[in-house]
C-alpha cells in the first residue's frame, strides 16, 4: 500500500498539491506524489452493476422503504436487475428514446427510483435529478435547460410539473407513488390514506401513464425478445450518465455533466479509502434524498455495489418518522449533515435508545460542528467522519481517515485526488494559508451542460475550482473555512461567517443561526446574525457578550435579527441566499 503524499518546495510552502494514495489512512509529509493510478473500476459502465449484483447476491434485500407507521417493501438485488431491465426496455421498445436523450426524476427516496436510475443508464440515457421540493418556476427552468424526453414524478406534485410545462414541448409523464413495489393491500391500503384521508393526491390533467403499467409492458417486451443490450453497446465509460443540476461556484443553476466514469471512480475511490470495511451484511439508512449527488454516489452506488442494503427513508420529517426504521432494522451505517445529527441527539426517544447496531457515521453538504460530532459519539458510541464534495466532482474529494480523524478537518484527499490551496491568482498558499480549494482527479464534470463559458471558467487551468476557501496542515488535512462569495470585507478585514456562527451555535439558548454580510456606510460590510433562540433571555446584548469572549470586535455581530425559523433546503441547510435576499429587500 502506498501513503498520501505531500510534496514540498521548501520547509513552507506545499508544492502544492496533495493526492491521496490507496494507503490513504497514513498520511506521510516529504514523499513525492503518486504518478499512476491506484484505484479501478471493475465496471464499464453503471448500468452493469445490476446484472453483477443479481448474480453474486440473488435474492439478498438490496432496497427497504419504510413508512413512519412501520409498513415497508424490499427489492432484492435480483428483483432491481429484472425492473430496471423492464424499465429500459419500455424507454427503448415503446418509447422509441435514443441513446443521450434525458429522463428526469421528480421523486423523494422510494423503490422507484433505483430502478428508474438504473434502467435509464441501461437505455443509454442521461438521468436528470431533480428535487421534488422544488417550485413550478424552479421545475419548469430544468426542463427548458435539459429538455427531458420522459418525467418520472410523484403523485403527490404531479400538480406542480403541470404548473411547470406549460408552454413547454410535453414530455412523455411517468407517474409514480409512495408505495410503488409495495404488496397490492398494502399500496391499496396506503393509497385510500393519502387519497381520502389525508388528501396527500392532488387533482392534476397530465396526459400519464402509471409506473407500475411501464414495467408490466417493459417485461412483456423482454419476453417477447426486446433486446436489452442494444443501447448500451453504443456508450463508453465518458458517456454522460447524469446531470446533476447545481449553483455550481457562480450562483446560477447549471447541468453538471457527471460521465459514467465520473461516477463509478468516485464510488471506487471512497470505497476503496472512506467506507473502512464496509461490506454486503452493512444496512445504511438512507435518510439523505437519493436525488442529491451525496446520498445517490455513497448510498445508491456505493452501497449497492458491495452488496449492502440501503434503508430508503421518503420523508425524514419530522425526525420521529425515522422512529420505526431504527427500532425494527439493524441500521450499521448512515450518512448525514449537521442538522440531521444535531436533531437527533436533541430527540429523547433517540437519545433514551440509540441504535446499537450502528458503527459508523458520514457527514458532508454542509459543516459539521465539532460539538455536534462530540454529542453524536456521546450519545451512539459510534464516530460520525466528515468529508468534503461539491457535485462538479461526483462528489466526494476529501474525507476523514476513520483510524485517525482530525475534528475540525475535512480530512485528506482521496487516492487519485489533486488538492491544493491558491490565491486570486491561481498560485499555490504556503500551509496553513486561507486559499481557494481546487482539486483535479477521476470524479471531475466533463463540464455544465450547454454552457461553454461556465465550464471554462469553473476548470480553468486544468483544476476544478471550487469557490470555497481552505487551509492545508503539514499532514495533509484540509479545513474548510468558508464560501468565499459568503466572505465579508470588514474595514478591509477578512472575516467568515462560519467561524461566528461556531461561536455562537455554543450560546445556551440559541438554536440555530445564520451570519451574512450586510452593508454599512463606515466599514464596508458587517455581520448581520439571524438567531433562532429557546428562550427570549437570549437578546441582543447577551449574544455580543458571549461573542466578545472568543472574537475580535469586527469580527463582532453589528446586527442581529431572532426569527422563528431559518430557510433550509431538503437538506437542512441553511439557505444564506435567502437571508440575504431579506436584507436587500429592506
Amino acid at each position: 500500500m502506498g501513503r498520501l503524499a505531500i510534496q514540498k518546495r521548501d520547509g513552507r510552502k506545499q508544492d502544492d498539491v496533495v493526492k491521496g494514495r490507496a494507503d490513504w489512512s497514513r498520511p506521510n509529509k516529504g514523499e513525492n506524489p503518486v504518478t499512476t493510478p491506484n484505484i479501478t473500476t471493475p465496471y464499464h459502465l453503471l448500468g452493469d452493476m445490476t446484472e453483477d449484483l443479481a448474480r453474486r447476491r440473488g435474492d439478498a434485500p438490496a432496497f427497504t422503504t419504510i413508512l413512519p407507521n412501520g409498513m415497508s417493501a424490499t427489492l432484492s438485488f435480483q428483483e432491481v436487475e429484472d425492473r430496471s431491465n423492464a424499465f429500459a426496455a419500455f424507454l427503448r421498445g415503446e418509447l422509441g428514446v435514443q441513446p443521450g436523450e434525458r429522463i428526469m426524476v421528480l421523486m423523494p427516496n422510494g423503490l422507484a427510483y433505483p430502478i428508474v436510475a438504473f434502467g435509464t443508464f441501461k437505455a443509454g440515457c442521461i438521468l436528470v435529478n431533480v428535487n421534488p421540493l422544488y417550485t413550478a418556476a424552479e421545475i419548469s427552468y430544468v426542463v427548458k435547460d435539459a429538455e427531458p424526453s420522459v418525467v418520472v414524478v410523484l403523485d403527490m406534485i404531479a400538480d406542480r410539473l403541470e404548473a411547470a410545462l406549460q408552454g413547454l414541448p410535453y414530455p412523455t409523464v411517468i407517474i409514480a407513488s409512495v408505495a410503488e413495489c409495495f404488496s397490492w393491500p398494502r399500496k391499496l391500503l396506503i393509497s385510500l390514506v393519502q387519497k381520502h384521508i389525508r388528501s396527500e393526491i392532488p387533482r392534476h390533467s397530465l396526459d400519464s401513464m402509471s409506473f407500475a403499467s411501464v414495467l408490466r409492458d417493459g417485461a412483456a417486451l423482454i419476453t417477447n425478445g426486446a433486446e436489452r443490450a442494444a443501447h448500451a453497446a453504443t456508450l463508453s465509460p465518458e458517456t454522460i450518465a447524469c446531470l446533476q443540476y447545481t449553483g455550481g461556484t457562480t450562483g446560477v443553476s447549471k447541468g453538471a455533466m457527471l460521465s459514467h466514469y465520473n461516477l463509478l471512480m468516485n464510488v471506487a475511490q471512497f470505497m476503496s479509502s472512506a467506507a473502512y470495511d464496509v461490506n454486503e451484511e452493512d444496512v445504511m439508512l438512507t435518510v439523505l434524498p437519493l436525488y442529491h449527488i451525496f446520498a445517490f454516489t455513497v448510498n445508491l452506488l456505493g452501497l449497492f455495489s458491495v452488496g449492502g442494503r440501503n434503508i430508503l427513508i421518503p420523508n425524514p420529517r419530522p425526525l420521529g418518522n425515522l422512529r420505526s426504521a431504527f427500532k425494527h432494522l439493524p441500521i450499521t451505517l448512515m450518512t448525514g449533515v449537521n442538522p440531521l445529527f444535531r436533531g437527533l441527539v436533541n430527540e429523547a426517544w433517540f437519545r433514551d435508545a440509540p441504535p446499537p447496531s450502528l458503527r459508523l457515521s458520514w457527514a458532508g453538504g454542509t459543516a459539521l460542528q465539532v460539538d455536534v460530532a462530540r454529542d453524536w459519539e456521546d450519545c451512539v458510541g459510534s464516530p460520525v467522519i466528515e468529508g468534503y464534495g461539491l457535485t462538479e466532482a461526483s462528489p466526494v474529494v476529501t474525507f476523514n481517515p476513520v483510524p485517525r480523524p482530525k475534528p475540525g478537518s475535512i480530512g485528506v484527499a482521496l487516492p487519485d485526488t489533486e488538492v491544493k490551496c491558491v490565491d486570486e491568482n491561481d498560485h499555490d498558499v504556503p500551509c496553513g494559508t486561507a486559499g481557494e480549494l481546487v482539486l483535479r482527479g477521476p470524479q471531475v464534470m466533463l463540464g455544465y451542460w450547454r454552457q461553454k463559458e461556465e465550464t471554462a471558467h469553473a476548470l480553468r487551468g486544468g483544476w476544478l475550482h471550487t469557490g470555497d476557501l481552505a487551509t492545508m496542515d503539514e499532514e495533509g488535512y484540509f479545513t474548510l473555512i468558508d464560501r468565499l462569495k459568503d466572505m465579508i470585507l470588514v474595514s478591509g478585514f477578512n472575516v467568515y461567517p462560519s467561524e461566528i456562527e461556531a461561536v455562537l451555535s455554543r450560546c445556551p439558548g440559541v438554536v440555530e443561526c445564520c451570519v451574512v454580510g450586510v452593508p454599512d456606510p463606515i466599514a464596508g460590510e458587517v455581520p448581520k446574525a439571524f438567531v433562532v433562540r429557546s428562550t427570549s433571555l437570549v437578546n441582543e446584548e447577551k449574544i455580543r457578550h458571549w461573542c466578545r469572549r472568543e472574537l475580535a470586535s469586527y469580527k463582532l455581530p453589528r446586527h442581529v435579527e431572532f426569527r422563528e425559523s431559518l430557510p433550509k433546503s431538503m437538506l437542512g441547510k441553511v439557505l444564506r441566499k435567502d437571508l440575504r435576499g431579506s436584507v436587500a429587500a429592506k
